[in-house]
Parts: structure tokens; sequence; C-alpha cells
């Protein structure tokens, strides 16, 4: 991912997560929005988990520290899915029903 601030002139500045999309306003005036299946942890996760996010650096991207999830804003305009295997959201999944049944 090439989004250091030096070469990336857009960024995040709010975001917003549904059930359906998420949602990156930019410093731009573009709002661009992706289905939120693409991101599976998001999918998965609670809307109090979905809308606590913090900006990665100066809006190069956004971080959801609960859900372990980082989208940037250069992926979700080249409409790039999340990377991450089957195998390794199977162990994360796994791991929330442990935290969950305590």
């Amino acid at each position: 991912m090439n989004s250091e601030p030096s070469t990336w002139s857009v960024f995040a500045q709010d975001v917003k997560v549904t059930d359906d999309t998420v949602t990156f306003d930019l410093t731009d005036g573009r709002s661009i929005s992706a289905p939120i299946v693409w991101y599976p942890r998001l999918a998965y996760g609670t809307p109090d988990e979905r809308n606590k996010w913090e900006l990665i650096g100066d809006g190069v991207g956004v971080h959801w520290p609960d859900l372990d999830e980082d989208i940037s804003v250069e992926n979700l305009l080249h409409g790039k899915l999340s990377g991450e295997s089957q195998a390794s959201l199977q162990r994360w999944l796994d791991q929330r029903k442990m935290k969950a049944a305590g």
C-alpha cells in the first residue's frame, strides 16, 4: 500500500458504517462506499465496534481497534476487498466466540 501522506492527497475525515455499507467522507468532498461484506470483520462486528474507529495518520486509512481491521483510502478507492484469508477470519471468529463465552 503506497499511502504515505507525502504521496497521497486524498484523506478520510469521517466514517459511517451501516449493516450494508462502509462509507468514507474524503477531504476533497467525495464520499466513497463499499459493501460491508467486502470487510468481514466489519460485517461481524457489533454496531458499537463498528462505530469505534480512528484515523490512521492524517486520514490515509481507518482503524477499528475492537475488530483489528484497517482499510486504506487508496484500497477503498480502488475497490480492493479485504485481503484476509478464510483461515485467518475463522481463527478471529473462534477467538470472539471464546471471549463471549467467558
